[in-house]
C-alpha cells in the first residue's frame, strides 16, 4: 500500500528517496511527449551523488509496441521507427537488474547477472540526464549504448539503431554529435575505470524481504518537475 509522503531533503536541497521506497524509472518516446517506458523500481539509494533502483524479475512493466501487436525488436530495423505504435503491459523476464545514475550525466550503467548471481555485464545506456519528479524519473533513451565486461573489455552496442533513428528523423544531426560525444565521455570514465565500475555494485543484493513494485494506474501521469517522494511497503 501506498505510505506518506516522504521529505527526506538532500544537500542540493531535493527530495530524497529512501532505501525500499518504490518509483518508476520510465521514458519518453523520441520526438514525442507521451511515456512508452514504465518499470516500477525499489530505491537501493539515493544521494545527491548517485540513485540506484533495482528492477526485480516479474516486475510489471510498460513497453512500446506496434499497433498491430508486433514487438517492436520483431520489426525489421528499417521501418521499425516509423510505423504506428501504442503501449502494452509486460513482465520484466529473467534475472534482475540494478540500474545506476549519477545526477547531470547523459547515461545510466545498468548492471546484469545471469544464473542466479553470476555477473554477466555493466551496461551504458546513453540517454537524456534523468528528470526527476514526485514518483520517479524520467528519461529519453539514445539508441547508442555500451557493453562492458568483468574483465574491462567493452564494446559499442546498437549502433544500427542509432543510425536508423537518424534516418527516421527521431534524432538530428546536432542531437546525434551530442550523443556521440556522450558515449567517447563514457568510453574514457570505463578506460580510467571510474565510478561505478569500480566501487563493487557487482556484488551487491537485494534485501529478500522487498516486494516487487505495482504498476499504477496513472503511470503515464504528467506531474514532472515535483520533489516529494512517495513511499511504499
Amino acid at each position: 500500500m501506498t505510505a506518506d509522503i516522504v521529505e527526506t531533503t538532500g544537500k542540493a536541497g531535493t527530495a530524497r528517496w529512501a532505501p525500499g521506497d518504490h518509483i518508476l524509472w520510465r521514458y519518453r518516446a523520441n520526438a514525442a511527449d507521451r511515456i512508452h517506458i514504465c518499470r516500477p523500481v525499489t530505491v537501493v539509494e539515493d544521494t545527491p551523488e548517485l540513485l540506484a533502483v533495482w528492477l526485480a524479475p516479474g516486475t510489471p512493466c510498460v513497453k512500446p509496441q506496434l499497433t498491430d501487436g508486433t514487438s517492436v525488436h520483431r520489426e525489421p530495423l528499417s521501418t521499425r521507427y516509423t510505423k504506428p505504435r501504442t503501449t502494452a503491459l509486460c513482465q520484466w523476464l529473467g534475472t534482475g537488474v540494478l540500474k545506476l545514475a549519477r545526477p547531470g550525466e547523459p547515461w545510466s550503467v545498468w548492471l546484469f547477472w545471469e544464473h542466479g548471481w553470476q555477473f554477466k555485464n555493466w551496461y551504458v545506456n546513453l540517454e537524456e540526464p534523468l528528470a526527476r519528479w514526485a514518483g520517479g524519473v524520467d528519461s529519453e533513451d539514445h539508441f547508442l549504448d555500451i557493453a562492458v565486461y568483468p574483465d574491462r573489455g567493452w564494446e559499442w552496442k546498437d549502433e544500427d539503431e542509432f543510425a536508423q533513428a537518424q534516418r527516421a528523423g527521431l534524432m538530428d544531426a546536432a542531437q546525434a554529435r551530442r550523443v556521440r560525444a556522450a558515449g567517447r565521455a563514457a568510453v574514457g570514465l570505463i578506460e580510467a575505470w571510474g565510478a561505478p565500475f569500480r566501487d563493487g555494485w557487482e556484488d551487491w543484493r537485494p534485501d529478500p524481504a522487498w516486494p516487487v513494485p505495482a504498476l499504477p494506474a496513472d503511470w503515464d501521469r504528467k506531474d514532472r518537475g515535483h520533489t516529494s517522494a512517495h513511499s511504499r511497503s
